[in-house]
């Protein structure tokens, strides 16, 4: 599907890496071009004409996503350079400011690590407790284990709309209305799901998202972190610096521009933005739902294929998106890895950044393949082929 917009899958390559990056399509490296080539200039520093043009791109491009996640305002969409800062930016400028001691933060132990290490230091600073709701017997989040693991102490759940190994997608609308009916912050991670399927803020009532470019076709050094209004007028600024100010002097006295500007100091990534712009056409144009239709049936393709190899052990048959997590028995994930790329198939082994889920899966590192809408079947085919081969392993690795 649109495999002709990629030029990486002209060569001879089998991408199933795209939960750790995907490919870009063109449009997106002619739009940054176009940039370079044409209209370079600083975002919100010029007043001539090439610099105007940047600042409306610029500008553009918020309102694009407003439009993409169905925010209320353009001011309520920040850039960042990624769905890790935007996490960093949650815990650290708005978190630490409004959490005391005993107070409970609630995640799971399949978040990825920049969802946990930000709660983690700040349970060490100020002595909140992270605390985890129970994964079900495939691994997922229900509505019943949230509402066990809440307390009268339970200030924030931080969850993932869809993990980056397990692949569950989370009810976020139940547990938005679990939450909010507790007084309890709801922060979504939608790096693994804005690609796949329709995030709808205000439908989902998220009070904090945060999601990458490079997850989505775009460019990598770019995220997006979107807060309610009235919750980014509480959070303070992590960086200081140009653009982000209104006035300053030289006895100390700053005044902030407002928000989302003061929380853009410095130079922005001007070409990130504008490629972003570029992969959210690019999104809009294919149709979201047609996309997360093609990869549901492509998941199902491959887990029944995969079912033929009695050698071969999936840990997330159940769950609705493109991400499997498996090993060949008695083979080391990584060793599995270096085998396939023999055959220019790409998948990621490890811990996937999510170290403390081996805990429940009762593995430290697995394989994994996570799909994208320019995968097709005939690639599983080849998969499965190459994986049928694999019993002298060791023989084409060394």
């Amino acid at each position: 599907m649109n495999r002709e917009d990629f030029n990486m899958l002209k060569n001879n390559i089998v991408y199933f890496d795209n939960g750790a990056t995907t490919l870009k399509p063109n449009c997106v490296k002619e739009a940054i071009v176009d940039y370079y080539d044409n209209y370079t200039a600083n975002a919100h520093r010029g007043d001539y004409k090439t610099s105007l043009v940047v600042d409306n791109k610029y500008e553009e491009t918020r309102n694009k996503i407003k439009k993409f996640i169905n925010a209320k305002e353009n001011s309520e969409i920040v850039f960042t350079s990624g769905a890790t800062q935007s996490l960093n930016y949650i815990v650290f400028g708005y978190f630490k400011n409004k959490l005391k001691k005993d107070d409970e933060v609630l995640i799971t132990v399949s978040e990825h690590a920049s969802n946990i290490l930000p709660w983690f230091v700040l349970q060490k600073e100020i002595g909140i407790k992270v605390k985890y709701i129970e994964l079900d017997n495939d691994y997922k989040v229900t509505i019943d284990n949230v509402k066990k693991a809440i307390t009268n102490n339970t200030k924030v759940i931080s969850l993932a709309h869809i993990t980056n190994v397990v692949g569950d997608v989370r009810p976020i609308e139940e547990i938005s209305k679990l939450a909010h009916k507790n007084n309890i912050l709801f922060v979504v991670d939608a790096a693994q799901s804005i690609a796949h399927t329709k995030v709808d803020v205000q439908k989902m009532d998220i009070d904090f998202l945060v999601f990458s470019g490079h997850k989505m076709y775009g460019p990598t050094g770019i995220g997006v972190l979107y807060g309610k209004y009235d919750l980014l007028e509480e959070m303070s600024p992590i960086n200081y610096g140009g653009g982000m100010n209104a006035i300053f002097t030289k006895d100390g006295y700053i005044e902030l521009r407002e928000i989302p500007t003061r929380f853009e100091a410095g130079t922005p990534n001007i070409e990130g933005v504008i490629g972003l712009s570029s992969a959210i056409d690019y999104i809009n144009n294919v149709g979201i739902e047609k996309i997360e239709l093609y990869e549901k049936n492509l998941r199902k393709y491959l887990i029944d294929r995969l079912k033929e190899l009695d050698f071969v052990e999936v840990y997330n048959y159940n769950v609705d998106s493109g991400s499997i997590a498996f090993n060949i028995k008695n083979v080391f994930a990584q060793d599995t890895a270096i085998y396939l790329d023999k055959y220019n198939i790409c998948v990621r082994a490890g811990n996937h950044c999510a170290k403390i889920l081996s805990d429940a899966l009762k593995v430290n590192n697995t394989c994994r393949i996570s799909l994208s809408f320019y995968n097709t079947k005939e690639e599983i085919d080849l998969l499965i082929n190459v994986l049928k081969n694999s019993k002298n392993i060791y023989n084409e690795i060394l």
